[in-house]
């Protein structure tokens, strides 16, 4: 995903009136071929890129526009925008669910998230339900069976657990420790585990998504936001301000297998699957 090239990175609490303005035309998605490890295209027409998803068909993909309190329904292969769904302010987190017929978006001003009903074409997508959640949601995942869905609330402190059919938060799991702010989650591949990256926390929390108990927590260093689980069942953590990739070790107690140095104040990571 690419950004704006001229906004400098900001934190928390930064008026950002006094910033440059945003060279809005450097904003788009990044096509990176994965056998040579190039971009090939970029895909323009969203302003202000945050996260996004694949429909499980791959021929969709669901972006959210922060500065637009929107989520993008672009053709995977013409990059053409086929919808623009108003679903809150600063849209952020995107999560599809495994048979493909609904699409959750979280927004942080609002401290909701965003049910979207998939259509049989982009014209029949629509916003069906917005659900208050903790405050600042952040990042969202969807469980193997579509029947939860985690939401990372910053602020809040916590993970609000979302029943899929009913549309309503029926747990919030509280994560402990000094300056911890919930920001990515992703699960294990059989799905019984949730791992959460805290941020300021400077860890990675596991958690039985079955009984919403913590497992384990790992110190990663860093402000761990973005993560994923490899294919191997280890977990990669991006850690910014470190310019570092950290690789956890699930288990109880998990452990830190390797640190990567990286460059670029990395924001987010994808793990492959294998062939």
């Amino acid at each position: 995903m690419w950004r704006s090239a001229v906004q400098p990175p900001t934190g928390p609490g930064v008026n950002e009136k006094t910033l440059p303005p945003a060279d809005k035309n450097a904003d788009g998605i990044a096509v990176v071929d994965l056998g040579a490890l190039h971009v090939t295209r970029v895909l323009k027409g969203i302003s202000d890129p945050e996260q996004l998803a694949v429909a499980p068909d791959g021929k969709r993909l669901y972006v959210a526009s922060e500065d637009s309190g929107a989520e993008l329904v672009l053709d995977a292969q013409s990059g053409a925008v086929l919808a623009t769904l108003p679903v809150g302010s600063e849209p952020e987190g995107t999560a599809v669910s495994p048979d493909g017929k609904v699409v959750y978006v979280t927004s942080e001003g609002d401290d909701r998230v965003a049910v979207i009903e998939v259509g049989r074409d982009s014209t029949g997508d629509r916003v069906a339900a917005q659900v208050p959640v903790g405050k600042r949601p952040r990042g969202v995942v969807v469980s193997r069976d579509g029947s939860r869905v985690y939401v990372a609330c910053e602020e809040a402190g916590n993970i609000a657990v979302l029943d899929a059919q009913t549309r309503t938060v029926i747990d919030s799991i509280a994560l402990e420790g000094t300056g911890t702010h919930p920001m990515g989650v992703a699960l294990s591949r059989d799905g019984g585990t949730l791992f959460v990256t805290t941020g300021r926390g400077g860890t990675v929390v596991a958690i039985d998504s079955a009984t919403h108990r913590i497992i384990a927590t790992q110190q990663v260093g860093g402000r761990p936001w973005g993560l994923a689980v490899g294919p191997d069942g280890r977990v990669y953590t991006a850690n910014g301000p470190a310019d570092a990739l950290t690789v956890v070790a699930p288990g109880n107690p998990m452990r830190v297998a390797e640190t990567v140095d990286v460059k670029g104040s990395p924001w987010g990571v994808v793990a492959i699957p294998q062939a």
